[in-house]
């Protein structure tokens, strides 16, 4: 017992002299003047902002352009507008193919062995028994 109470307060004695690694540098505030006007960013092709949002909006693409097109969605518009049949076949062009299993043999989907599927099951594990 007596040795683990001289241990227990040597430890205490370290503890009480140990400074820390982590130095803080005090309370932090932000800085009196703050330019908040809108700015081209560094990397920007170009050099200078947008006259407006509608400016931008009007060139800017996702995925398409972003512009609103209103007979579309319309009764007499582009969907909905003409019958099936008018629209013409629906064969993919030539060199296209709507499905895997009508590629060649060369490119469709190989079959599993046994010890492959059992490889996968075990992690590969399999392999080395």
């Amino acid at each position: 017992m007596a040795m683990k109470a001289t241990r227990f307060l040597q430890q205490a004695a370290v503890a009480q002299h140990r400074t820390p690694m982590i130095h803080f540098l005090g309370k932090r505030e932000p800085p009196k003047s703050v330019d908040h006007s809108p700015q081209v960013h560094p990397e920007s092709p170009a050099d200078n902002l947008p006259d407006s949002f509608v400016s931008y909006r009007s060139k800017a693409q996702q995925h398409g352009p972003l512009t609103h097109r209103p007979n579309i969605v319309s009764a007499g518009g582009a969907i909905g507008g003409h019958s099936g049949g008018s629209l013409g076949p629906i064969e993919p062009p030539k060199g296209q193919y709507f499905d895997r299993s009508e590629l060649p043999a060369r490119f469709q989907r190989m079959t599993w062995s046994q010890a492959e599927i059992d490889a996968v099951d075990t992690g590969g594990a399999s392999v080395f028994a």
